[in-house]
């Protein structure tokens, strides 16, 4: 899988060992601390500060089980393999008449009927009574615990047949948060990127991107734009960043705060179109954080909507150099001349 494929910085090769107990110190000290590049941790890598120690199963086969939220079908959908171990991308490709998709109805909850389709589309080997009750108790999990994603990758029998979770990858809605405070009270943020960590504290959407441009948007798709319209001008967008439809001063300021600790940031994009988000508002926190930041890259304004024009009126009258756009393409097209 990922991790026993991945390669540390320090040239220790895979995440995952089958070591002996006396050997036990020699990896550690190789790994905790260190980094791991993995095909889903992407080319910087992701920082290893906890070890898992596990007694080594006796495994006599592996399958791939997981539960996930399924657009199609707008409910959970159950995704089984008869072989496991391995990615399920992979999966796909050698093996995809062995894979089972079983759609779940929120209505009708995991009928007895559907837990037999997955055991029988895993071939289990042993008790398929008991190998039920592990499906419908994973089902739970998932429904329980506000989970977007259960995968037990390799879901695995012992040599008498017995059903084990012998590794397992879950997510959760970040938007339940409030009432699975147990579960998110266990955050490593250590693994994430830092501005996105920060982003979220001021209730902002942020993913950093490799550009030189960046960008404060209002409205996910409105953001997709931008940076689309940024790219057909040449540029290369440093970051999604969507403020939303109520941000306020101190929002619009950490937003800046964020954009501007990439130190690849040449310039900034600020495109608003004003419903419920009052272009006055953003243009107090362009001003605000302009001051205060000392900010050392032209910033390109773009404002549309609610209460535009006392909002192009402050930032005229801020005394600063800012650059004003009158359209998405014209302010696209001074980003990428300002650098």
């Amino acid at each position: 899988g990922g991790r026993g494929l991945g390669k540390f910085t320090n040239g220790l090769q895979g995440g995952v060992h089958i070591i002996k107990t006396d050997e036990v110190e020699d990896y550690a000290s190789k790994m905790l601390g260190g980094t791991l590049i993995t095909k889903q941790s992407g080319a910087a890598g992701k920082p290893v500060n906890t070890i898992l120690l596990a007694k080594k199963m006796q495994l006599a086969r592996e399958f791939y089980f997981a539960i996930m939220m399924d657009r199609t079908t707008q409910g959970p959908l159950i995704i089984a393999c008869s072989e496991g171990g391995t990615s399920i991308e992979d999966l796909a490709e050698s093996s995809p008449e062995k894979i089972i998709k079983v759609p779940v109805s929120f209505d009708e909850g995991l009928t007895d009927e559907k837990v037999m389709q997955v055991v029988d589309g895993l071939t289990v080997s042993g008790d398929k009574a008991a190998a039920a009750d592990q499906i419908r108790a994973l089902y739970n999990l998932f429904i329980a615990k506000d989970c977007t994603m259960v995968e037990v990758n390799p879901l695995a029998e012992d040599v008498e047949g017995n059903l084990i979770a012998a590794d397992a990858k879950i997510g959760f809605d970040d938007n339940a948060a409030f009432r699975q405070k147990d579960v998110f009270a266990q955050r490593d943020t250590t693994q994430e990127d830092a501005r996105e960590v920060a982003a979220s504290e001021f209730d902002l959407n942020y993913i950093g991107l490799d550009g030189n441009i960046g960008c404060m948007v209002n409205g996910a798709g409105l953001a997709m734009a931008t940076m689309d319209i940024i790219s057909l001008n040449g540029g290369s967008p440093a970051n999604f960043l969507d403020v939303g439809g109520s941000a306020t001063t101190t929002q619009i300021k950490a937003a800046f705060e964020i954009i501007t600790s990439d130190p690849a940031v040449k310039a900034i994009l600020v495109n608003i179109f004003g419903g419920i988000m009052k272009c006055d508002i953003i243009a107090e926190g362009i001003i605000e954080a302009s001051k205060e930041l000392e900010l050392q890259v032209p910033v390109i304004v773009r404002l549309e909507g609610t209460n535009v024009e006392r909002g192009k009126q402050l930032l005229a009258e801020s005394g600063l150099a800012l650059i004003s756009a009158d359209d998405l393409d014209d302010a696209a097209s001074k980003a990428v001349a300002a650098i």
